[in-house]
């Protein structure tokens, strides 16, 4: 309702990790894309931390949104949060809390750092409400808003540390409520392809850096796919990663047992709950189908290699198969026509937020006829190498079509010129010389359409 308390949860990457009030996490990973082989280093955890928070020199601050695009190579990105309060239906100021926190760490830690903070601020929101909503028929409660993996946060927070009990609503945009199978390729050392552009070798110190950096985050662990994401050449089984007939080679044990505990106690805790009754909350999933999104590995007739990934439909980082909230009980999915990592801004959102405040349910379906979809087929590219874009979308060029790039961080735009090569499929080829993040927008109107994605380019 209009008067309930706004929180919003970002995902992995969409909380600034600082030290001395420098941004850390941004140094490191400028390093990292320069093929640093410590690029990682100083944003690493201690071995076998666990659902522990870190102290002395792994103890980072975290609590300022990203605003501007980020991304892990081969596991997913953020565009940032720069306009999200405008998102969100724009909530009052003393009404709106933007939880930034540390996602490196165990959801099960974070879950229990949020229960924390909403009890504060309900406890102040319920001493301030009068003065703003006077004509109020009840008491405020929270509605929990969250983007991408904070939504097994929010979700952990409302089924296991009792949040249940605050909650008018949850919205969880492009969460992978099953896990993405990006998580084991890069715990396996296969984050990136060795023919994605920058060379094997590159590749290949790359993969390294990443796999060593994320065996110390908790948070990547409780990631791994709990869905059948393994084929096996020859074979029409589908497999779960915990099947010891064919084990996802690299993959560390520890981490898959780690995996399944945080599933099961978040499952055992809803199954108690459902007893019970009925959720005491309404949930509403915005998720996506229009874009290839990773489902599946596939590995060697024999077992003992990656082979490649199979994509399916979703939101271009979770597959329609993991964004499904099977554990609500009912069927909360709200279908839009974007990325997970633009799912948090204002076209995505503000409409269903609008409705929600207003006690009204949005609409079943959020989908436009916008059709414009760009696509990679690599990332990361290698610096001073060409690569191709491909734009696919419906007499794009009657439509005002628009196409720029620009580098992360940096306000100057520079037009991008695709041609067309077949019935609505447009190609343009680039050449990065600067290592970094780069982001390429392209907009239409009549309808209005928009989509965008970032290319991680990395030093040879």
């Amino acid at each position: 309702m209009e008067h309930d308390l706004m929180v919003f949860v970002p995902g992995f990457l969409g909380t600034r990790l600082c030290r001395d009030g420098r941004d850390l996490w941004a140094r490191c990973g400028e390093r990292l894309i320069g093929s640093s082989a410590a690029a990682l280093a100083e944003v690493a955890l201690p071995p076998g931390l666990g659902d522990a928070p870190p102290e002395g020199p792994f103890r980072l601050d975290a609590d300022t949104l990203l605003e501007v695009p980020d991304s892990v190579p081969g596991l997913l990105s953020c565009m940032g949060y720069p306009d999200i309060r405008a998102a969100l239906g724009d909530p009052l100021d003393v009404q709106f809390v933007p939880f930034g926190y540390d996602w490196r760490l165990s959801h099960r830690l974070v879950a229990r750092q949020l229960k924390a903070r909403v009890a504060r601020e309900l406890e102040r929101w319920h001493t301030e409400v009068d003065a703003y909503y006077p004509d109020r028929t009840d008491d405020p409660r929270v509605i929990l808003v969250c983007h991408a993996t904070g939504g097994l946060i929010g979700r952990h927070y409302l089924e296991y540390e009792n949040g249940r009990e605050t909650a008018r609503t949850l919205v969880t945009l492009g969460t992978p409520q099953q896990g993405l199978v990006q998580a084991a390729r890069l715990l396996a050392g296969h984050a990136v392809t060795g023919d994605a552009g920058p060379g094997a070798d590159a590749a290949a110190r790359l993969n390294e850096a990443l796999r060593e950096w994320a065996l110390t985050l908790p948070a990547v662990a409780e990631l791994l796919p709990g869905y059948p994401a393994v084929r096996v050449e020859g074979k029409s089984r589908e497999r779960q990663i915990t099947d010891n007939r064919y084990p996802v080679p690299g993959l560390p044990g520890d981490a898959v047992r780690e995996a399944v505990a945080f599933r099961e106690e978040f499952r055992s805790a809803c199954d108690e709950h459902r007893r019970v009754g009925p959720l005491p909350y309404t949930v509403h999933c915005l998720g996506s189908v229009d874009f290839p999104s990773p489902e599946a590995l596939m590995l060697s007739s024999d077992g003992l290699r990656i082979t490649n990934s199979l994509l399916g439909s979703g939101d271009g980082t979770v597959p329609r198969r993991s964004a499904v909230a099977d554990w609500t009980g009912t069927d909360p999915m709200l279908w839009t026509d974007f990325r997970n990592a633009d799912l948090a801004s204002g076209p995505a959102l503000r409409d269903a937020m609008l409705a929600i405040r207003a006690g009204r349910a949005p609409s079943d379906t959020l989908a436009g006829e916008e059709g414009i979809v760009l696509h990679f087929p690599r990332d990361p590219v290698a610096a001073g190498r060409p690569f191709v874009i491909e734009l696919l979308g419906h007499d794009l060029l009657r439509r005002n079509l628009r196409t720029f790039r620009w580098r992360s961080g940096r306000t100057d735009k520079q037009p991008v010129v695709f041609r067309q090569y077949e019935t609505d499929r447009y190609r343009a080829e680039l050449e990065e010389a600067t290592p970094g993040r780069w982001v390429v927008e392209a907009l239409v109107d009549r309808p209005k359409g928009r989509d965008r994605r970032d290319v991680t380019v990395v030093a040879v």
